[in-house]
This record gives structure tokens, sequence and C-alpha cells, in this order.
């Protein structure tokens, strides 16, 4: 039996030097300045793929409670923007909304690494763990699997863990620009191979965020399945002209190989740990990306997870503990991104809306009762329903009954 006191001699691996992994290292040495924790990721240092983060003020809160000094340093590193900005064919529509943060994932890691050694945390570099049994594991108190929804460490244990994994229909690509937005801003175009359309947001003073998406029907149709990397980005630059005003879009330095080009993967677990090793982060789970939560559920994951290790002495305790709590926490998150996965997967449903109004129900695509209701008449209800308290809460009770209901029959 493993025990994980405050005070004794505890020997922490955790395999992965994302948000997550990094952060819990930061949690844990706060706790107990003792613990002998060492981090080890794969790739270089700096080398991370991905371009920016998002994330919304209650994370901010969060994060200041368990460390305040990365929590100041996120802030002070990350931009902020109110509004929404939508281009429907070729027409403009704004929606108010509330504070939204973006940041670069590798000025986020960069930071979370100099504090967790700052803290005495070893954070190892180009140090790759390629199973359970690498030696680097084998007298550690706690395992953590933070190594991504490709985690070998849960694939080794694939029956105790039970993994499943939905794909997404839809075709995406991540890219980046030197257009810096100053609002979270979406473009739709309508093509003769259907609709395609960008997720754009910045992330610093210099650069910004693209997700471009589509259909199946729509990538092939516009050769996207068969175009390398530097054409696919001068078509798009093309499609998206007018959002980008003029400026590039930046891949992954591979203008001769094939454009990046993937199915989002929405894994789930039913166990959460086995032994001393425990999932964290996209290893556990993730969302589709059109929420923004994937940052913010894994740093999440790091707080219950250290929360649990410093309420129970038991590790068996501690673990299961935390499984418990972040499945529970997270049937809303992942309710929300699968019904806005499939609002994008339907997006033709909504596009012969007035602009405003598919914008407006784009800011609903979470909702259980939008697939079930005509488009424009769920506009109206949810604008009355803003005036009339009775609608207000019909509308509440009727979405979740009609997804069960529709849930069943499959």
């Amino acid at each position: 039996m493993h025990r994980f006191s405050v005070g004794a001699h505890v020997k922490l691996a955790i395999v992965g030097g994302g948000p997550a992994g990094l952060y819990l290292s930061i949690l844990l040495k706060r706790q107990d300045p003792s613990h002998d924790i060492a981090v080890y990721e794969r790739n270089p240092e700096g080398s991370t793929y991905g371009w920016g983060v998002t994330y919304w003020a209650g994370l901010l809160d969060k994060l200041r409670a368990g460390d305040p000094e990365s929590a100041d340093a996120v802030a002070e590193a990350s931009v902020t923007w109110t509004d929404g900005v939508a281009i429907v064919r070729d027409q403009r529509t704004v929606h108010r909304g509330d504070a939204g943060f973006g940041i670069g994932r590798r000025r986020m890691l960069g930071l979370l690494a100099d504090r967790a050694r700052e803290l005495g945390v070893r954070v190892e570099f180009e140090h790759d763990i390629t199973g359970p049994d690498a030696p680097e594991l084998a007298d550690a108190d706690l395992v953590v699997a933070a190594d991504g929804v490709n985690s070998v460490l849960r694939e080794a244990h694939t029956a105790r863990f039970g993994p499943t994994v939905a794909h997404g229909r839809n075709h995406y690509i991540w890219l980046g620009t030197t257009k810096v937005f100053d609002s979270f801003s979406f473009a739709f175009k309508e093509t003769e191979h259907g609709w395609i359309w960008c997720y754009a947001y910045g992330f610093s003073g210099e650069r910004s965020t693209c997700v471009v998406e589509c259909s199946p029907e729509t990538w092939t149709g516009l050769g996207l399945d068969t175009r390398g990397e530097a054409d696919s980005l001068n078509l798009l630059e093309k499609l998206f002209h007018d959002l980008l005003d003029g400026h590039e879009l930046i891949g992954r330095d591979r203008a001769d190989a094939a454009a990046q080009w993937l199915t989002f993967r929405t894994l789930t677990n039913r166990a959460w740990h086995h032994g001393n090793l425990v999932l964290l982060g996209d290893a556990a789970h993730t969302t589709h990306y059109s929420i923004g939560a994937g940052t913010t559920l894994a740093l999440e994951d790091a707080l219950a997870l250290a929360d649990a290790l410093r309420d129970h002495t038991d590790l068996d305790a501690a673990l299961t503990t935390y499984g418990k709590r972040r499945r529970a926490e997270l049937v809303s998150a992942q309710s929300a991104a699968r019904y806005s996965a499939q609002w994008y997967e339907n997006l033709p449903r909504y596009m012969n809306l007035p602009p405003a109004h598919m914008f407006a129900l784009l800011g609903q695509r979470h909702s259980p009762l939008l697939p079930h209701i005509p488009p424009q008449l769920y506009y109206r209800l949810d604008r009355a329903a803003d005036h009339l308290q009775p609608l207000r809460r019909l509308k509440r009770w009727l979405g979740p009954h009609l997804a069960r209901a529709t849930h069943s029959r499959h």
C-alpha cells in the first residue's frame, strides 16, 4: 500500500511536460518541498506544437489559489478580448460577450517550467519514457501519465483504464498568423464544394491562432486532401482574405510536406488510475476544441489531484477520490463539447439564417434543445425566453428531456 503523507519522502514521476504535468509538479512541490518530483518531456524545450490557448477569467482565480506566482505570470503574458466577430459570406456581425484570454502555448509552458524549477522540480526535456517499465518509474511512489491523448502509459494498461475514442466527422488544421485579432473572430465561406470556416484569436502582440475546419466533402472537393502545406495555405489565405487583411497563414515550417489536417478524437476513460499510475489531462479525456476548454480542464485536473493527495494519506483513496470528482465535474463540459462539435458538423442547417441570427445560434450551440427545433423558431424562442421566465424554465427542462429521448432511441 502506497502512503502519501506530508513530511514523508515521496518520489513522483510525471510523464509529459504539458500545462497539466508542469502545474501539478508546482502544486505538489508547494504542498511539501521534500517531495522528489521529476517531469519527463520527450520533446526539446521550447519546441511545443500549437499556437495559442484560450481560457476564461474563472481559471485565473483557481490558479491564484493554487500558486499565485505562476498565475500572475500567466496573466501578465496573456491578451484579452470581450467581443465575438463573425464574417458570414461577406457580411460582418458583432456579438458582445464575456472577457476571454489567450496566451501562447510555448510561452505558458516556459513560465510553468521556470516556476517548477524555481521550486526544485527536475524538469527533463528530450527524455522519452517509452512505457511503464522505464527505469525512471521503477521506484516512484506515484506515476502521473500526462503524456497526451496517445499516452503510452495508458495504452500499456488498456483493459484497466477502458478508453473509448469517438472520431469527429470534420477535418481541421491548426495554424498561426501575423494578423493580431482583438476579438474572437469567425469567418464562414461558401464554396462550390460546401462551407469552410475559421476560428481566430490573438495570443500575443505579434501572433494569432487560426483553426480552419470543413466537412469531408468540402475537404476533398477543394483538393485539401492532396495539396502540400504551402499550396493549402495559399488557398486558405485567398478564401479568408477579408478575415486576414492580407496577412499570411503560418504552418509547421514544412512547406513541401502534407498539411497537418486532423479529425478530432474525443477520449474518455472508464477508470483514471491503476495501482500508482494516474491519468491527467488529455491522457484522461479530451473535449472538442470549439469550446476552448482543453487547457483549462487539464489544469483543473492538476488542482483536483493535488487536493486529493493533500487530503488523503492513502494513495488509492486519493486517486479514487480524484477520478470520481473529475469524471463528475467533466459531464457538463463534455456535453457542451459534443453538442458544439455536432453544431459545426451540421453547419448548413444554420446558414440560411440572417448572419446576426446565425451568430446568435452559434453562441447557443451547446444547447441540447437546438438540434430538435427549426433554427429560426429556436432563435425566436430564445429571444422571447430572455423576457419570459416560464418560457426560460420550459427551455431548460425540454432540452435534456429531448436529448435523453433521442439517445434512448439509438
